[in-house]
């Protein structure tokens, strides 16, 4: 479940109940869905529906546990059948409206949080969460003017809502109103001092608006409070406020990803990503028609996109990634048979001509040198396995085999690719040009390519 969803559920059983008993059963069932304690959680809203049947609170909480389950037809029915007791019960609409939206079923996630808005009362502070998650609704649909409306009544409803400053302040920013966006971003920062991966992402949307200086300041006054803080680390090198590192740090790939996992897969359908086809397209061209016979890897598999379309060339598909979220959302796919938390490199080392073929799309842009990384594939795989990967290609003009970029990732040159491969003893392939996605409305280049171990005598 997302953190909205959390922070509405727990907002909401702990006031509704009478009996004494049922608000700490309800309370300790909130606390387990929060921290993602999913089976107590769940054996506890069973038993006190079994105790108290189609007790409201606790079919809507387990709607949400359905949810973070990936049964969300089910979630659906239990949340509705909660509403169906109380269909003047705010928080209920809002987390119907959460579910749908998940499902991308934006429409009636619109209506469902204008029910919950009528429901609060347009004057009442339980009115800003609705309105908040609209406002998301109208940013990704590019309507920013109505987005900065919705915010702004929430904040008139509730000034101490730190999720409502930090999404204003991205609308701000996004609009080209720099100033006024820092004065709502910071804020939200005095408000949710915790909320890392919410700031992060305006000082991204300074960086993307060519604020490079005035995003480092802000990283350095973050690392002030902070100082291990890995993101702001990451970043504040990215935007040449420090020397690059070597890759981006375990603690960076996990925090950003962890937080990202939940939205991931339809963040990358709006920036029309491509890496995963481009990957299978020349996984088909290694190794000819599938036959269900090979032992695969997919390297930093986040939530599985990757998966579906090698499955068919696996008689056994392995994924590993450090995100414990993205294993998470990969694990509701069905279609790996296991799933590693392992960095990268590691991961392969532990792995002795373990595989017939591994497949890696959108990781290694978290590298700079892929010495390390084609040393370690070069181990994992069989005598004839391939390797299959995309990175992001450095521009013509751009010096040097890898260049840490603002974005926090790095691009790399052909050479390099061809040249690590050769250095760790496999055979370069075919290295070919492609567009992994948008990013502020322009194309991402990149190189497709393709490696192999050479066949054994």
């Amino acid at each position: 479940m997302t953190s909205d969803e959390a922070a509405g559920a727990a907002g909401e059983g702990a006031g509704t109940a009478d009996d004494a008993e049922l608000h700490d059963a309800l309370a300790r069932a909130v606390d387990d869905l929060r921290h993602d304690r999913l089976e107590p959680a769940q054996d506890a809203l069973i038993g006190i529906l079994q105790r108290w049947p189609a007790q409201p609170d606790a079919l809507q909480f387990l709607g949400l546990l359905r949810h973070a389950q990936g049964l969300d037809d089910e979630a659906l029915g239990l949340i509705a059948a909660a509403i169906e007791q109380r269909p003047g019960h705010a928080g209920y609409w809002n987390n119907l409206g959460n579910v749908l939206a998940a499902m991308r079923r934006d429409d009636e996630a619109a209506e469902a949080w204008r029910r919950s808005i009528d429901a609060a009362g347009d004057d009442h502070p339980d009115a800003a969460d609705a309105l908040a998650n609209l406002a998301r609704l109208h940013r990704r649909g590019g309507r920013l003017g109505e987005a900065q409306a919705a915010l702004e009544r929430a904040i008139a409803l509730r000034p101490d809502f730190a999720d409502a400053w930090y999404g204003l302040s991205r609308v701000l920013i996004t609009q080209g109103r720099v100033h006024d966006g820092l004065v709502a971003h910071s804020k939200a920062v005095l408000l949710w001092p915790q909320h890392g991966q919410a700031r992060e992402q305006v000082l991204r949307a300074l960086v993307l608006l060519g604020e490079r200086d005035r995003a480092a300041q802000l990283y350095r006054e973050w690392l002030a409070e902070d100082p291990d803080n890995p993101v702001a680390r990451h970043q504040l090198a990215a935007c040449g406020g420090e020397p690059p590192p070597a890759r981006a740090s375990d603690g960076y790939v996990s925090e950003v990803f962890d937080a990202f996992a939940p939205r991931f897969d339809a963040s990358l359908e709006r920036l029309q990503y491509r890496a995963p086809q481009a990957v299978a397209r020349a996984l088909a061209a290694a190794r000819g028609a599938p036959r269900g016979d090979a032992s695969v890897v997919d390297l930093g598999c986040g939530t599985g996109l990757v998966g579906p379309l090698v499955r068919p060339w696996a008689r056994r598909l392995a994924g590993c990634d450090l995100s414990v979220g993205m294993l998470r959302q990969a694990r509701r796919r069905g279609v790996y048979d296991v799933l590693h938390q392992a960095e990268l490199v590691y991961y392969l080392r532990t792995q002795p001509q373990a595989f017939d073929a591994a497949v890696c799309a959108d990781t290694l842009c978290y590298f700079g040198d892929l010495n390390e990384v084609m040393q370690a594939a070069a181990r994992a795989l069989r005598p004839g396995g391939q390797f299959v990967f995309t990175v992001e290609a450095l521009a013509d003009d751009e010096a040097g085999p890898h260049r840490l970029r603002a974005t926090g990732r790095y691009a790399h040159a052909r050479e390099h690719l061809a040249g690590s491969a050769s250095a760790a003893g496999l055979e370069p392939g075919p290295i070919e040009a492609v567009e992994l996605r948008l990013e502020a409305g322009e194309p991402v280049r990149g190189w497709l390519a393709r490696v192999a171990r050479p066949a054994a005598p």
